[in-house]
């Protein structure tokens, strides 16, 4: 009777590590529990400079979504922006990709615009701004085109 107490307790001890090592996972890797909330904008960038799917979406430093896809068209990278459902993009809004720390994670940085006129699902933010390409900017400052 005692050994069967104690294969029951290891047994639930090794199912909750199980599911916190799940739970930690999808953390981790910025994956959503339940499907898609929110709504879709696009954005084309000349280039993306390391921007990666599960990227942070901000406005203000305040996070409002998340990078769902990046795919190339007509030679520019098309990213996919999940945003939260709340949230209201103007038409005239720029979309530009940031660094975040020591690091370098990218994220996107959505400055608002002033326009009465809000985007809705698919459709895209029309001004974006790709990232400071640091080591262009010290090829230039070196060989003197600054």
């Amino acid at each position: 009777m005692k050994r069967a107490g104690l294969e029951l307790i290891v047994g639930l001890f090794i199912v909750a590590g199980i599911l916190c090592l799940g739970y930690i996972s999808t953390k981790y890797a910025k994956m959503e529990m339940v499907g898609d909330s929110g709504y879709q904008l696009i954005a084309v960038f000349p280039n993306i400079g390391g921007l990666k799917n599960g990227a942070l979406v901000e406005i203000a430093g305040v996070k409002i979504g998340r990078v769902k896809e990046i795919a190339l068209e007509n030679y520019r990278a098309r990213v996919v922006l999940n945003l939260q459902s709340e949230i209201q993009i103007q038409e005239d809004s720029i979309a530009r990709i940031k660094t975040k720390g020591l690091l370098g994670e990218k994220f996107v940085d959505i400055v608002p615009g002033g326009s009465d006129t809000i985007l809705t699902k698919g459709e895209k933010i029309q001004e974006t701004q790709p990232p400071v390409d640091i080591e262009e900017l010290i090829s230039k400052f070196v060989f003197g085109k600054v």
